[in-house]
């Protein structure tokens, strides 16, 4: 929010202060007439987010924010300046339109230069406190914080041997006793304290009792898999057992009619202009299978998608040829069954336009969870609980699952690649849906695709 508000500020008075000063009329219109400065913030808020201006990854690295700023900033600029109507018109004098851009770039560099070596520092990190069992701790904290550069567990609450162990030093943070437990607290401006433990005996009388007292004084206090969630943007899965009720996705838009009708009629709008891309790709496709990728242009596979319904999928052949002669296996990111054009088209999503025919007859979504083979189905939920909850909802062409996580070889990959589609089932809203259309841009231009 910060990032978002300040953003903002910046442009505006940086773009109204310039012309005011040097009697800039374009920078001046760009910012009192509130059409050209809704559509001016717009464009920011958009394309930043395409070019990840607001991932907190990459907001706290200087040189990623840098490089970051400089692709947003302009083609911000160009689309605002090419915007009929609805913006200024261009200036005769270019001088205008050079400082224009000078402006909005150096308002928003220096403004996000100043965040990183200021507000991204540790004085500002959230600091937690963990309450659980030695041997859930790494696990624990890992799973929060690779995800958020700002969060930062400093300790755990458990009962603490007296003399500490070769394997004591080794863990990544000190323990403290439930004891010592408001002291310690108070003394290290804890902000949080997270219950992760799974045992319910662990919740002393002495321990509950300390916990009370921190609640009434006014911390924050919560359960480990809420963190989690809130930090992941996944669902923890693999810490849930059987309390399956807690994480049940529960979204009303899976029920919500008016909402799957406006997605299904967008849906179907997407998908007339995808197949026209498609029927336009094609003869290049085709040129280019003749010199590198000899074979035929287009391949089917059986996927499972909504209710366990297994469906036919349309993809342009990116594989060899009768690649799996033996058995089905999972594609890995260097397979040598994919050729040399294969991987490009995996990694510009062009091998997927012919999905749009699956979108349009009604056997996938735009957005949903990753359409998969029957064979790897079964194996799946054979191990990982929760795995067929997938199938409540359509399959997508790209989903939460998707833009947020590297391609699945393994089934520790499917787990995490499970906990975004479960995310994304219990959470589904247009914000959502707009906020993975957003990530999927981004995954082509940066050319991480599958």
């Amino acid at each position: 929010m910060l990032l978002h508000l300040v953003d903002v500020f910046s442009v505006v008075v940086a773009l109204y202060t310039v012309g005011l000063f040097f009697e800039l009329e374009y920078l001046k219109s760009s910012v009192l007439n509130w059409v050209n400065l809704v559509v001016l913030i717009t464009y920011l808020k958009i394309i930043g987010t395409i070019f990840e201006l607001y991932n907190l990854q990459v907001a706290s690295n200087e040189f990623s924010i840098i490089k970051s700023t400089i692709l947003t900033v302009t083609t911000t600029v160009l689309a605002y300046f090419l915007t009929p109507v609805y913006s200024p018109v261009l200036p005769s004098n270019r001088l205008q339109i050079v400082t224009f851009l000078f402006v909005v770039f150096f308002s928003l560099i220096l403004w996000r230069v100043f965040y990183v070596r200021f507000l991204a520092s540790k004085r500002f990190h959230q600091t937690a406190l963990l309450v659980c069992d030695k041997e859930q701790l790494n696990d624990l904290i890992s799973g929060l914080e690779d995800i958020d550069p700002h969060y930062k567990i400093i300790a755990y609450v458990s009962h603490c041997e007296s003399n500490e162990s070769a394997e004591d030093k080794l863990l990544p943070v000190k323990c403290i006793n439930p004891g010592d437990l408001i002291d310690f607290v108070k003394e290290n401006y804890i902000t949080e304290i997270v219950i992760g433990t799974q045992k319910p005996d662990s919740i002393t009388t002495e321990l509950y009792q300390q916990l009370l007292k921190l609640l009434e004084s006014g911390k924050v206090i919560r359960e480990y898999s809420q963190v989690y969630e809130e930090k992941t943007q996944r669902i923890p899965v693999q810490y849930v057992e059987r309390d399956f009720y807690r994480f049940f996705p529960f979204s009303r838009s899976n029920q919500n009619r008016l909402y799957l009708l406006i997605v299904r009629i967008l849906e179907v709008l997407v998908s007339l202009v995808g197949l026209f891309v498609a029927v336009l790709l094609i003869p290049f496709i085709f040129l280019m299978n003749t010199i590198a990728n000899k074979g035929s242009l287009f391949y089917t596979q059986e996927r499972v998608g909504k209710d366990g319904v297994v469906f036919n999928i349309l993809k342009f052949r990116t594989m060899i040829e009768n690649s799996e002669s033996a058995k089905a296996v999972f594609a890995t990111v260097n397979d040598t069954r994919v050729t040399a054009f294969g991987r490009f088209m995996r990694k510009t999503r062009m091998d997927e336009f012919p999905q749009f025919l699956n979108i349009l007859k009604g056997e996938m979504a735009v957005i949903g969870p990753r359409p998969e083979r029957p064979f790897f189905v079964k194996e799946i939920a054979s191990i990982m609980p929760f795995y067929e909850t997938r199938h409540i909802i359509k399959p997508g062409l790209t989903g939460w699952a998707q833009v947020n996580y590297s391609y699945g070889e393994t089934i520790e990959d499917s787990l995490i690649k499970l906990q975004y589609d479960l995310y994304y089932i219990k959470h589904r809203s247009f914000y959502l849906d707009f906020n993975i259309a957003l990530k999927t841009i981004t995954t082509v231009l940066f050319y991480r695709g599958q």
